[in-house]
């Protein structure tokens, strides 16, 4: 028996969908956005709903070609799955092992939850004090970015981080590890706005599993 807390979403969805997807009852997860993960490339997405047996993705661009994905949930949990059907912005999956939907609802997991960040390798210039230095972003999310620069930075110093795919962003450093640095942003980013800009985006090469 499901946890009654849990209502049973009656989404519409594709033939395919219906032929390949329903064999598990299937619980709505409104705007629970993951990560899209194929090919050692991350895209960011909205999970519909989920059951054991699959789920039901939002998209911000066409699904990726590839034979096994994985989606990751803001615990940092990952899930191998193929693609069932694609259509309207949205795409049906199948696990490849059933899940625990509790779990996978609670998003239960070693590791705290932590803002969603999708790996990039994108050139970008960080300006402060009439100079201008060289840095590669290296993650983004939606309130802050992982940084690569030669130049030193300080705890809590602010400058101005610009990017070709990005809009001209103040910036506060919050960590460092040199040359790495954590910086926050003045300002949110949309998570539509902050999906269609990291794919247009470079991104790292992929690692062999």
């Amino acid at each position: 028996m499901r946890n009654s807390a849990q209502s049973t979403a009656q989404e519409a969805v594709t033939p395919q969908s219906s032929a390949d997807m329903r064999g598990a009852p299937r619980f709505a997860l409104m705007l629970r956005s993951a990560k899209l993960i194929a090919e050692g490339t991350e895209y960011l997405c909205i999970i519909r709903d989920v059951s054991e047996t699959g789920l039901k993705l939002r998209l911000f661009h066409a699904a990726p070609n590839a034979q096994v994905m994985m989606i990751e949930t803001g615990s940092g949990q990952r899930f191998p799955m193929q693609k069932v059907w694609e259509a309207n912005g949205e795409a049906g999956f199948r696990f490849l092992q059933p899940v625990d939907v509790d779990a996978f609802v609670k998003e239960a997991g070693p590791y705290p939850k932590r803002p969603l960040r999708l790996r990039v390798h994108h050139p970008a210039t960080v300006r402060m004090a009439n100079q201008s230095y060289d840095a590669t972003i290296l993650d983004i999310s939606r309130q802050g970015a992982r940084i690569s620069i030669t130049h030193k930075l300080a705890i809590g110093q602010k400058f101005w981080l610009e990017a070709t795919e990005l809009p001209l962003f103040e910036a506060t450093v919050c960590w460092r590890r040199a040359p790495e640095y954590g910086v926050v942003f003045s300002q949110l980013m949309g998570l539509e706005e902050l999906a269609q800009r990291a794919e247009r985006m470079d991104r790292p090469e992929a690692k062999a599993e």
